[in-house]
């Protein structure tokens, strides 16, 4: 990015726009040579079928062709790892001044050894099993795997930067040291062996070939060929010009349509880059048009593009690791993801709201209201659910009734409203990507927009529908999504020509169609040669930090560093994972800051007494390490955002920063009251969705709050002590049980002694905790640690049995021994030394404690906020939406 910051404040054109995107996602070298341009797009796009082959046809097919044999992971990922490197070589240049036009010849020998490497490990898998993987690698595995690791970082480094390439080495260097000057005692160990270490790395599935490979093969590429294959169809400038018709009418109105088009955008797109540059081209100019500054139009192109990775159903590929990592299932990881990624982009709007509002921005064409622009979204999304609740009816009743044929029925009925919907788009001229630059501005009208790619609906309709009422895997519902679409994208063109009358365009349309295929099959591998590179390289680091030390003692060294205070803990995790974040794309991101820092969050807050849910620790890394893509001095969008609307790159990034604050806040607040998150609310239950949509209103409000607070404005400018009444008071609607705490302990502490009474008096669903204190395993040092108790559904008297702990009561004092294996306080319980001289004991029972409602102190707060509206009411001197 060296070359933006020699630009600063010029804007880039087009074509440098575009050399910009391909040199960070897709590869920027564009052979004259046809036939090298051939092979390219030829290898991407057997890529492409290659993964919608292992997807579900492998599976079907072999049950009725005989000679069909399924690939297994241990032969899908090395290939899937092959393809990516041999594209990396031949389409990322080695350097800024390498050749653009042609490929030189010793990138085609590293494409080719690159390939042979990772091939050698897809050809040989049975052999490994029995050799490497049994910790008898062969001299030859060997070469092989050091050759594979040094090309791998090698395609990292022209791929995504030195970042991830650096980290990697470094991970490499400390597991063989172990020791030196530079690697703290703490973390010390005695080294590895060099063959070990290539062993682990290359030839197991515990590093390069590992879950994070494994995850890209498996879910992300099939989600990101869906979202090429709607970006080539035409969904990205339908959901843009549905952004302008809706919001563009609106105070900074081109602001509020960059939020909710780049949002659209990030559903399907895993780059931030990536959603600047396609969205940031239309929006930057026209929010410049309506009185915003160069730097400040980038920075809320920056902010909703980069929050298009925290946004379900893709965020950034990080969902579908969040499964493997956390081992609880995608619906689950979208369920706890959903509440802060919605307030997140609502407040967003919201600050772009009073930005208009503190410089009388005006609107483009006639003004209208936000609150009445937020009623119709409401409604749009009350009739969506009921359809949807209503075809969810249907369809059970229809299986009830026929289920021989429902399948059809189901099929034909599909075909039936595609039909339809492209009978309504037929009717309107195909939408045309409009020039931001034109003297006049003609604002898109809804009902104008909306019928012209309804149809582009039903993929995301059939992989919602495969996720959350079918219940099948991502991979499986992303195959569905990926089908319907590649159907969508080849008749999409001849039937709407033949609905239109022009049956003699019918052959040049369909063949227009195939050639869109074409297009988005290619540009799905392309876009995916990045992130199978960044997961690859990343199973590195996580393979590092299973084998040495680094992964279990990291928590000592920030707690050392901390001085024991949670609160700075958390503000050195954060810190943490947004240094580690630099430079590296969403998902190499999430894996370094996750396997290095989740399990510290986690760790540390039960050595304080608060129980950190696992998502929730994953969450707060993952939010911290998508921010580095905003922060300088490497803020690799700030910098597309820079070049888009000629701004200075750093000033744009900051900016960026300050209107991220509230995705900075987020982590804090749902760590502290994980039911931001939703967790432990039971959707499956009518209290349980009131409780959510509760949860939701009182999320948003205070969100806003927030957002008004760190902007300076609410009805009119605000005092220094206004905006600090509207962070507390948004603090307490967010984290009411901080104050609560205060005055009334959360638990009674009773007697260890009496943990079998208190476990055999609790109900099922109960919070029972129990505090731990005893010897650390490592450092002799005593310990504390604070564990949630689950009540089994056992009778009464054998409750402690079924727990798996052992205790040993001598009076008043009640020591443990290791617990039973397989027990899920083996794990919590292991950095103890139950062999000791000094014993683990167990320091006290806490149960529930019976308290006033957290929510009695949203009245002083809501008291608080009274004032401050009745004083900013006297200065106020516009309307407030």
């Amino acid at each position: 990015m060296a070359e933006q910051g020699q630009n600063k404040g010029k804007a880039y054109s087009d074509e440098e726009l575009q050399d910009l995107l391909a040199s960070s996602d897709t590869g920027g070298r564009a052979p004259t040579n046809r036939y090298v341009a051939f092979l390219i797009a030829g290898v991407a796009l057997f890529w492409s079928i290659f993964q919608i082959w292992i997807a579900d046809p492998q599976f079907a097919l072999a049950q009725y062709i005989p000679g069909v044999r399924i690939i297994g992971p241990d032969q899908t990922r090395p290939m899937h790892l092959a393809l990516a490197l041999f594209l990396a070589f031949l389409v990322f240049p080695a350097f800024k001044g390498s050749p653009r036009k042609y490929i030189p010849i010793y990138d085609w020998v590293l494409a080719i050894a690159a390939f042979g490497v990772a091939f050698y490990i897809f050809w040989n898998a049975r052999e490994l099993a029995s050799t490497a993987r049994a910790g008898r690698p062969t001299q030859e595995q060997i070469y092989v795997g050091i050759v594979g690791i040094v090309l791998l970082l090698e395609a990292s480094r022209r791929a995504l930067g030195p970042a991830l390439t650096i980290v990697g080495g470094v991970f490499l260097a400390y597991s063989y040291y172990g020791q030196g000057w530079l690697i703290p005692e703490l973390i010390e160990h005695s080294g590895r062996s060099f063959n070990g270490i290539v062993n682990t790395q290359w030839l197991s599935t515990e590093g390069v070939f590992g879950i994070p490979l494994g995850v890209s093969t498996a879910f992300v590429f099939l989600f990101v060929l869906f979202g090429a294959l709607l970006d080539k169809a035409g969904a990205g400038n339908y959901f843009i010009k549905l952004a302008f018709a809706g919001l563009g009418h609106l105070r900074g109105g081109p602001a509020k349509a960059a939020v909710v088009g780049s949002g659209a955008t990030g559903l399907i797109s895993g780059s931030s880059i990536a959603n600047v540059v396609t969205t940031g081209t239309f929006t930057i100019p026209l929010m410049k048009r309506v009185g915003f500054s160069s730097e400040k139009a980038g920075a809320v192109e920056v902010s909703s593009s980069v929050n298009g990775q925290i946004m379900p159903p893709v965020m950034g590929a990080a969902a579908f690791l969040m499964v493997e990592f956390v081992g609880i299932s995608y619906l689950d990881v979208i369920k706890h993801a959903f509440i802060p990624a919605v307030i997140s982009y609502i407040a967003l709007i919201y600050i772009v709201h009073l930005e208009a509002l503190k410089n009388n921005m005006k609107a483009l064409g006639e003004p209208k209201s936000l609150p009445a622009m937020f009623l119709k979204v409401a409604m749009g999304f009350v009739v969506a659910g009921t359809l949807f609740y209503a075809a969810v009816a249907g369809v059970n009743t229809l299986r009830a009734v026929a289920p021989a044929v429902s399948g059809a029925v189901i099929v034909v009925v599909l075909l039936s409203i595609y039909l339809a919907c492209l009978q309504l788009a037929s009717r309107r001229p195909d939408l045309e990507l409009d020039n931001p630059n034109d003297k006049e501005i003609r604002l898109p009208v809804m009902k104008e927009v909306f019928p012209t790619g309804i149809h582009f609906l039903l993929p995301i309709v059939v992989l919602v529908w495969f996720l959350m009422i079918e219940r099948q895997s991502p991979a499986k519902s992303a195959y569905f999504a990926v089908m319907t679409m590649l159907f969508i994208i080849t008749t999409q063109r001849p039937l709407k020509a033949l609905l239109r009358g022009q049956a003699t365009e019918f052959m040049t349309e369909l063949r227009a169609g195939f050639q869109d295929l074409l297009d988005g099959l290619i540009a799905g591998a392309r876009n995916m040669i990045g992130i199978a590179v960044a997961t690859g390289a990343a199973g590195i680091i996580v393979a590092t930090v299973t084998r040495t030390p680094i992964g279990t003692e990291l928590a000592g060294l920030v707690e050392l560093l901390s001085g024991g205070n949670l609160f700075f803990m958390l503000l050195l995790v954060g810190l943490f994972s947004l240094i580690l974040g630099l430079g590296l794309p969403t998902t190499a991101n999430y894996i370094v800051v996750s396997s290095l820092m989740a399990t510290v969050v986690v760790s540390l807050g039960a050595q304080e007494g608060l129980l950190v849910p696992l998502i929730a620790a994953h969450l707060f890394v993952f939010y911290f390490g998508i921010m580095a893509d905003v922060t300088p001095p490497v803020g690799l969008a700030s910098f597309a955002a820079a070049a888009v609307s000629g701004g200075d790159p750093i000033r744009t990034g900051f900016q960026a920063f300050f209107y991220s604050l509230r995705t900075v806040a987020l982590p804090f607040l749902f760590i502290y009251n994980p039911t931001l998150i939703l967790y432990g609310v039971d959707l499956g239950t009518t209290e349980g969705i009131l409780q959510a949509v509760m949860i939701f209103v009182i999320a948003t409000f205070a969100m806003l709050l927030f957002a008004a607070a760190t902007q300076g404005y609410f009805l009119a400018r605000s005092r220094w002590w206004e905006s600090a009444v509207l962070l507390l008071v948004a603090f307490t609607l967010f984290v009411p049980n901080f104050w609560l705490n205060r005055v009334q302990p959360e638990f009674n502490r009773l007697p260890a002694a009496q943990f079998e009474e208190v476990l055999q008096s609790a109900e099922p669903g109960d919070r029972l905790r129990i505090e731990v204190e005893g010897p650390d395993f490592v450092t002799g040092e005593t310990r504390s640690l604070t564990l949630r108790i689950d009540i089994p559904d056992t009778a009464p008297e054998g409750r402690v049995d079924a727990t798996g702990l052992w205790l040993m009561p001598d009076g008043d004092q009640v020591a443990m021994d290791e617990p039973m294996f397989g027990t899920p306080y083996q794990n919590a319980l292991s950095d103890f030394d139950f062999y000791g001289a000094e014993p683990v004991v167990m320091v006290n029972v806490q149960r529930p404690a019976d308290r006033m409602p957290e929510q009695i102190f949203f009245i002083p707060a809501l008291l608080l906020l009274g004032l401050v509206i009745l004083l900013q009411r006297r200065r106020q001197t516009q309307p407030a939406f």
